[in-house]
């Protein structure tokens, strides 16, 4: 089966449309096109990379968090009442209709707390699946970035869209949260949005996740779907369940019982996440062939 694979490949990215271009101006090769040149041709990185425009078929998340794809994704609206877009070249504001009706209900929420607006990185390519760059997960429309940093009473340009950074709540040296930037309303937003319950996870810098346990009164069950993780110090990363129905989706288990607040952040908040790990050599990138098989019916749907 394997050793079909690259003769697969061709025909399959012959079928797609080619990436958005992400080099601006004539200034070199992107990130993305870096990448892509330097992995092989059957790559699931390249071949769902490709993909311009959503599959035609009905919406369904297909596979894992980490391995699957996306039939029927729907792209969320560069401009909303209550959110903007980043980084559009990236194509990645796409998602399951579920992911799409909950960033409109959160944005909505997020305003009656306090909160300007949502600013929303990354989402899911058109057909989902592995991306080029950035995020092993993200693959079946149903994972959201949203920035720290708030949405600006105006809006935007595409080129602010690709170079404004996002804030860091977190001292990464110190792996301490920065009191000069985390307020209440940060709390009281993601606190919405684990109250969803058709959230499955909110992943954030261990230090925010401290810094929730220790605001957080009264109902605290929230707080089990908040778990911490590398990096998530500029964004928090949402996650829904599978939806109702979509047995070719695969859920994570419920998180452990409790707020999540005692012995595992406490191993977060210690040295030993962040030891250096030994170097080893990195695995070979999925194929076709490692997805679930309608993955290859979403990427070749016309």
């Amino acid at each position: 089966m394997r050793s079909t694979l690259p003769l697969v490949a061709a025909v399959l990215l012959a079928s797609l449309a080619p990436a958005a271009a992400q080099s601006s101006g004539t200034e070199g090769r992107s990130e993305m096109e870096k990448a892509r040149d330097a992995l092989p041709a059957d790559a699931a990185k390249v071949l769902f990379g490709a993909a311009a425009a959503p599959a035609p078929l009905e919406a369904r998340s297909i596979g894992a968090y980490a391995r699957g794809c996306l039939a029927g994704a729907v792209a969320l609206p560069v401009d909303g009442n209550a959110w903007q877009v980043m980084r559009l070249s990236r194509n990645r504001n796409w998602g399951h209709p579920a992911l799409i009706a909950f960033l409109e209900r959160f944005a909505a929420k997020g305003r009656a707390v306090g909160w300007p607006g949502l600013l929303v990185g990354d989402m899911s390519q058109p057909r989902g699946g592995p991306m080029l760059t950035g995020h092993a997960s993200h693959q079946l429309g149903l994972d959201a970035d949203i920035w720290f940093s708030p949405m600006p009473d105006r809006t935007l340009s595409s080129q602010e869209r690709e170079t404004i950074s996002a804030v860091s709540m977190v001292n990464m040296a110190a792996r301490e949260l920065d009191r000069t930037r985390w307020t209440e309303t940060r709390a009281k937003l993601m606190r919405e949005a684990a109250r969803d319950p058709e959230v499955a996870r909110i992943f954030v810098n261990p230090p925010i996740k401290k810094a929730l346990c220790d605001w957080a009164t009264g109902d605290r069950h929230w707080l089990a779907k908040v778990r911490p993780w590398y990096g998530h110090n500029y964004h928090f990363h949402i996650r829904l369940a599978c939806p109702h129905g979509e047995t070719a989706c695969k859920d994570q288990p419920a998180p452990p019982d409790g707020d999540g607040c005692g012995a595992d952040l406490a191993w977060w908040l210690g040295p030993e996440p962040w030891k250096p790990s030994p170097p080893e050599k990195p695995s070979p990138p999925l194929t076709l062939a490692d997805l679930p098989s309608a993955c290859r019916e979403v990427l070749v749907a016309r």
